[in-house]
């Protein structure tokens, strides 16, 4: 049986609603296999979150880096607020121990999990604005997401590494890259892609991931730094 007061033990937010903080955990699925339950899926708490959280973050970039244009800021907060980083950051704080998934989507570790992870960090910050108030969702987002902010602006992993390795070969090779699939492999809830960044007939360096965008920007950040054109 799930024991939500170890969760809060461990995040020192005791919740005044448990039922609050057990819906944060809910997902769909789980009530289709769980029709009796009284409470629903976190959906609705997911769509609060997401705004505190972006509210959060794009008032702590604001304050911190005082010299960035809009644009520059809009990306940093992009490379933070991502599926990828805020499950990361779920995980690390033991959320994975307490979804209420229904029996197919508890086997499912792939990327559907690493989603199901941020969606439930988003709901529970929803639930903890609504329980305890914007304060302590602030403190909460700054304790576990924020700390990320500075490897993100001094590695510059803000910058869309596909659009600057363009612009990069476009001025010094005078060409446009080029991607291509050169393998991909698992099932379809676990594809796993190898592409291969070309500048013309040049196969420059291969980058993996689970999708083709992810291993889009891996080779384009491979790219980048083979021909040293990181600044």
């Amino acid at each position: 049986m799930i024991r939500f007061s170890d969760f809060e033990k461990n995040t020192k937010i005791i919740f005044k609603d448990k039922n609050l903080l057990k819906q944060a955990f809910i997902h769909r699925s789980y009530i289709n296999e769980n029709p009796g339950s009284f409470l629903s899926h976190n959906e609705r708490l997911e769509f609060l979150g997401d705004a505190v959280l972006e509210l959060i973050v794009t008032d702590f970039l604001y304050k911190k880096y005082l010299n960035y244009t809009e644009g520059e800021l809009t990306a940093i907060r992009s490379a933070l607020v991502n599926a990828v980083i805020i499950s990361e950051v779920a995980l690390k704080i033991g959320m994975n121990d307490y979804l209420l998934l229904s029996k197919g989507e508890a086997r499912d570790n792939g990327k559907a999990r690493q989603y199901i992870l941020a969606n439930t960090y988003e709901a529970y910050v929803g639930a903890v604005y609504l329980d305890q108030g914007y304060d302590v969702a602030n403190k909460f987002i700054a304790a576990t997401l924020l700390p990320h902010t500075e490897e993100i602006v001094s590695k510059k992993l803000w910058r869309d590494a596909k659009s600057l390795v363009q612009e990069k070969t476009q001025e010094f090779v005078g060409v446009t890259p080029v991607y291509k699939v050169l393998h991909e492999s698992g099932p379809d809830h676990d594809k796993h892609f190898t592409v291969g960044i070309y500048f013309g007939p040049n196969l420059i360096t291969e980058g993996k991931g689970k999708s083709k965008q992810e291993a889009e920007q891996k080779a384009a950040e491979m790219a980048l730094k083979i021909k040293n054109w990181i600044e």
